[in-house]
């Protein structure tokens, strides 16, 4: 029978408590347990079925399982929450952890409004605390290496495309899961999955995103539940990205092609297996350096060690609201048939998040 945590010889330094325990939160607790120092102290969910199994997963004491996460907050000695509920909880979550001196990793995205990003941006900028989101390509050595070219270099993307296949069609034929509920998701699969393109593509080439233009099919009159898309991106630098993103399709792929005047990297993904990537060079001779991930972080790794050293986490609050941002606009593009400004529609944002 296996053991529940008990107090370390060594008093660990990063006591976690995890919101959520689907899947996704399960996961990201065992990447506390495997962090040293770390531990994962105390864990709630509004489900006892998921507290119970979780509980028992993570090696957590039934003591230290809440229904109620401001309970937990409250009640754990605590140094930092994870939080890995549903879209739509994020912001309130965050907030509740931030107004407890907490230090915060969530997952994506990082709100599903505007206004509600923005004031997590706002608080970010005047606490000490880390705040650290889930857009795990930031971790990736293709994605990383790609970065180094282009935001961190001098080089200047001309020509970029992104995709992302994905298969939800079991979730629009039902509407029964969490992912259908609009207080809970917040979109469609463009704001859940798609998503993690547009991010990659912000983060990678540095670039200002100036306008979006967007065609989007949805599932519902309402149009919130978009099943696929097709995004033009014009950045201020000249380049111009599209992005095409479904959840109606079998299976699940995922491709950014990044081009320059000396070639491209092309960064490829299948299923959720580790993307990998490789250089094309000016002769069109294609090189393969991105296969090594050995030593690369996880997100627990990456967030411990932005709080012990007190440096910026690897996916900022200012990357995931550029990211929230161009996918808003996408949306009201679909929605509208109009081509977005980014500085007019969202010019209260301020000009250091759109430059």
């Amino acid at each position: 029978m296996r053991e529940y945590h008990m107090a370390n010889a060594t008093e660990p330094d990063l006591r976690v408590g995890l919101v959520g325990l689907g899947s996704l939160g399960v996961r990201l607790g065992r990447q506390f347990d495997s962090v040293p120092g770390a531990e994962l102290v105390a864990i709630a969910d509004v489900s006892e079925a998921n507290l119970a199994d979780a509980g028992r997963d993570l090696e957590v004491s039934p003591a230290a399982q809440y229904l109620d996460y401001e309970t937990m907050l409250d009640e754990a000695d605590l140094d930092a929450a994870a939080i890995a509920t549903p879209n739509g909880l994020h912001y309130e979550q965050t907030v509740a952890a931030l107004e407890r001196d907490l230090h915060v990793l969530c997952e994506k995205p990082l709100a599903t409004s505007v206004e509600d990003a923005h004031d997590l941006y706002r608080r970010d900028r005047e606490t000490d605390r880390v705040m650290m989101l889930g857009y795990q390509r930031h971790l990736n050595p293709a994605f990383v290496e790609a970065r180094e070219r282009w935001a961190e270099g001098d080089a200047d993307p001309t020509f970029i495309t992104g995709e992302i296949t994905h298969d939800w069609r079991s979730y629009y034929e039902t509407m029964d899961d969490w992912r259908m509920d609009p207080d809970l998701s917040g979109g469609g699969h463009l704001l859940n999955v798609g998503s993690h393109v547009i991010d990659a593509i912000l983060w990678v080439t540095g670039l200002t995103p100036a306008t979006v233009s967007a065609t989007v099919e949805f599932h519902d009159d309402e149009q919130l539940f978009d099943t696929q898309s097709s995004i033009t991106i014009e950045f201020d630098e000249g380049a111009i990205a599209t992005v095409s993103d479904t959840g109606i399709v079998a299976c699940t792929r995922e491709h950014i092609h990044i081009w320059d005047d000396d070639g491209a990297v092309y960064l490829e993904g299948r299923e959720w297996t580790e993307r990998t990537g490789y250089t094309i060079d000016a002769e069109g001779t294609e090189h393969d350096p991105y296969r090594d991930y050995h030593g690369r972080q996880t997100k627990a790794e990456a967030f411990a060690e932005a709080v012990r050293t007190g440096t910026e986490p690897p996916i900022t609050v200012r990357d995931a609201f550029r990211t929230l941002l161009v996918t808003m606009a996408a949306y009201e593009s679909g929605r509208t048939g109009e081509r977005i400004d980014l500085a007019d529609r969202y010019g209260f944002v301020g000009d250091d998040l759109l430059n």
